[in-house]
């Protein structure tokens, strides 16, 4: 019996000594679990971490990436025969087993640096069983890889508190520095921690931790580890740790970014290097608070804000509401990917289509009342200013964006072609189909996201081009979606300088319109019903910007339209843009012809029309007809009758100031604030296009009807002119004084 014991205990010795020599698995010792993810701008600027499957913040490095003095210390701090041993002290672990039984409860456990790798990589309950198995672990360890690889993987998998893992996680919360970067005093102050990370906690128990620092630095320089010199330098080194912070920047794109698909290998890559210029972001988040707070008054609470780079469709901002934590107003929405009823930011892709079957910038369309018949009873559509133009041009109808024109057009197309093309341009919010739709689909009856909007407008500034719109930085990614043609490069320019056109837009939205930018800029704006959402979208040659302004809980808005409500806000991102890319402007392609064109009839100017201009025309479809329209009755008023020229003149009035009038100049006040506005009296029944404000023969300002002037001393005469369907009006004059 006894043979037998002896036996059975010398062949588990024996099979316990092979088992030594088994390759420890290389899957146990993958940093996959223990990396957190992060996820940054374009420049490499931390957005977000997300803890790792261990549950905390890990950034894994190599041996030569950490400071030398990091791994001295830890030896120091945690086991000074390290690179004796064969993974277990033997005369340490007796020493605290008999310390142990002297105290009746384990004090010491006396592992070396190999048995707390393996108590990380297992994560056993601390029994006798998993002390057994821990050291049998390391002496595999030990067997499997080199001193310096198992000092890597214990300096990236040992906790330092705080929800970090590894020492470049700790070195980064700590003192905001690499790990590469530590300092002799910092490293020994960092391997301090993990002996008790609870005890020894850098924001609760400092100078517990220094004066374990300080005895660590002592028994370096008794090893021999350091200098004299260092230990004097270390020792002196006054530490400044930075305070806790959760990175958490862009909040609603990082959420859009971890939505986007499943979470990549975090071993291969631990990193989402994103689109996302957080510099540009920062930027206009602090325009869109500006802003929100001038229209607090308006009752709006909200808005979003996206940019696109034109060239590759990359995401450059994409701020969802005004503050992501902002319960209050359902700040955690993100605008950017809300549905909404985008208004009239849908009208260019129907005059699109009318390009596409021949129809020109130049063809006269009927803004008059019209009815439909639909599955809900008769809809009447309206323009926003409550009247009918009468015969329009379709640059004109675009530029002022009338509804009836619209609806006119796409009752003539078919709502089937507007949403399939809308559907190819990745509107795929659109979920109903075109029947439910009908006709107000051009009018934005349908909801839609604003970086669909986005999206869609970049792909008019690309010439036509369709592309994807991605937010991470990777081939994969801009290989995602081919890119399509939706428009021809010349319908697409079309469209683009119609939507540019300043002076085809002033009947509705005046001269100086926020959306009248000093360069050359493609915009177009939106109200929803009840003004319940605000749309600015618009498009220089590198960028393109979308602005949502509303409130999330629906409730609508005081009279506010998308020229007014996201106008302002609009112009103020696209003028930081420029600054980034100044001077550019649209590239004109092949086969677009030029051609004087009568205003009233869209055909070839002759020298009897009142009113002409220079129209772009897709080649084949430029008018070759002259025009045959009698313009006797224009000319009788605006240029051949004299006594009908003088009517017309008598209605133009000014309402300010008046003729005579005195102003003086306060010394005190600034004289930015001294300021008088010139109104002016317009019938409604005159057409007018354009307006100009003349003062002592020269022009100071376009507008309307009304515009500001600082004053100035002297005597001044004011007037102003009028075009509408034929040559220049002047009104009449008025003298006013200024007082120094």
């Amino acid at each position: 019996m006894k043979g037998k014991v002896v036996y059975s205990a010398l062949l588990f010795m024996l099979i316990l000594a092979f088992s030594l020599y088994i390759p420890y698995p290389g899957e146990k010792l993958s940093p996959a679990p223990q990396i957190s993810l992060r996820i940054l701008d374009r420049k490499g600027v931390v957005l977000r971490e997300l803890i790792s499957d261990e549950g905390g913040h890990c950034s894994w490095v190599e041996f030569g990436e950490i400071s030398p003095y990091v791994a001295k210390a830890t030896i120091a701090a945690e086991d000074r025969y390290f690179y004796l041993h064969p993974g277990i002290n033997v005369f340490a672990m007796s020493a605290a087993g008999v310390r142990n039984i002297r105290r009746g409860r384990i004090v010491s456990g006396a592992s070396t640096i190999t048995q707390q790798l393996a108590r990380n990589l297992y994560r056993r309950p601390r029994t006798l069983f998993s002390k057994v198995f821990e050291t049998w672990t390391a002496l595999r360890l030990e067997r499997t890889l080199t001193k310096e690889e198992i000092l890597a993987q214990y300096l990236n998998r040992v906790y330092y508190g705080n929800m970090s893992y590894g020492i470049e996680a700790a070195a980064r919360l700590y003192f905001d520095k690499p790990a590469s970067d530590l300092s002799l005093a910092e490293s020994a102050f960092l391997a301090a921690i993990p002996r008790s990370p609870k005890k020894l906690d850098p924001y609760r128990g400092f100078d517990r931790l220094g004066k374990r620092q300080k005895s660590i630095l002592k028994r370096m320089l008794k090893l021999g580890s350091i200098s004299s010199d260092e230990w004097t330098r270390a020792s002196q080194e006054s530490l400044k740790i930075m305070p806790p912070k959760e990175q958490f920047k862009a909040p609603h794109f990082c959420n859009y970014i971890l939505s986007q698909g499943p979470r990549q290998n975090r071993a291969e890559r631990p990193a989402l290097h994103t689109t996302l210029d957080y510099e540009l972001q920062e930027k206009v988040e602090m325009l869109v608070q500006n802003h929100l707070a001038d229209l607090k008054s308006k009752g709006i609470t909200n808005a979003a804000a996206l940019v696109l780079d034109n060239h590759t469709a990359e995401i450059l901002v994409m701020m969802g509401s005004k503050d992501f934590f902002d319960d209050r107003h359902e700040g955690q929405v993100n605008g950017a990917l809300a549905r909404r009823q985008p208004g009239s930011t849908l009208k260019p892709f129907t005059y699109g289509l009318a390009l596409e079957r021949g129809l020109t910038a130049a063809h006269i369309i009927e803004d008059r009342e019209v009815q439909y018949k639909t599955p809900g009873g008769t809809y009447r559509p309206q323009n926003y200013d409550k009247q009918y133009h009468g015969p329009v041009r379709m640059r004109r109808a675009l530029a002022c964006s009338y509804n009836v024109p619209a609806v006119v057009l796409l009752e003539e197309l078919g709502p089937e072609l507007l949403y399939q093309r809308l559907r190819e341009t990745g509107f795929l919010s659109l979920v109903q189909s075109p029947g439910f739709y009908g006709v107000g689909l051009t009018l934005g009856n349908g909801e839609v996201t604003l970086l669909e909007l986005t999206q869609a407008y970049s792909a008019l500034a690309r010439g036509g081009i369709f592309l994807k719109a991605t937010a991470i930085l990777s081939e994969e990614s801009q290989n995602e979606v081919q890119p399509r043609c939706l428009f021809s490069p010349q319908i697409a320019y079309i469209l683009t300088h119609m939507l540019s056109d300043k002076d085809a837009r002033i009947p509705a939205f005046g001269y100086n319109s926020p959306i009248n930018l000093p360069f050359s800029c493609a915009v177009k704006t939106g109200t929803s019903k009840d003004f319940r959402d605000n749309w600015t979208i618009g498009y220089t040659p590198a960028y393109t910007v979308g602005i949502w302004v509303g409130n999330f809980d629906g409730t609508p808005m005081r009279n506010i339209s998308g020229i007014t409500g996201c106008g302002p806000l609009f112009r103020d991102v696209m003028l930081l843009l420029a600054k980034e890319n100044p001077g550019q402007v649209f590239s004109e392609p092949d086969n677009l012809v030029r051609v004087n064109i009568c205003l009233h009839t869209g055909k070839k100017a002759i020298g009897s029309c009142p009113a002409h201009m220079e129209e772009i025309f897709v080649r084949g479809t430029e008018p070759l007809d002259y025009c045959s329209y009698d313009h006797t009755e224009d000319m009788r008023h605006f240029q051949g009758g004299k006594s009908a020229m003088k009517s017309v003149r008598s209605q133009l009035r000014i309402l300010s100031p008046m003729d005579g009038d005195i102003f003086k100049l306060d010394p005190v006040l600034r004289k930015s604030f001294q300021t008088i506005r010139f109104r002016a009296s317009i019938p409604d029944d005159l057409d007018h296009s354009a307006m100009e404000w003349w003062l002592d023969g020269e022009k100071i300002g376009e507008s309307l009807d009304e515009t500001s002037w600082a004053l100035k001393p002297g005597v001044h005469r004011l007037n102003f002119r009028l075009l509408s369907r034929g040559p220049w009006i002047q009104s009449q004059s008025v003298t006013f004084t200024v007082l120094q």
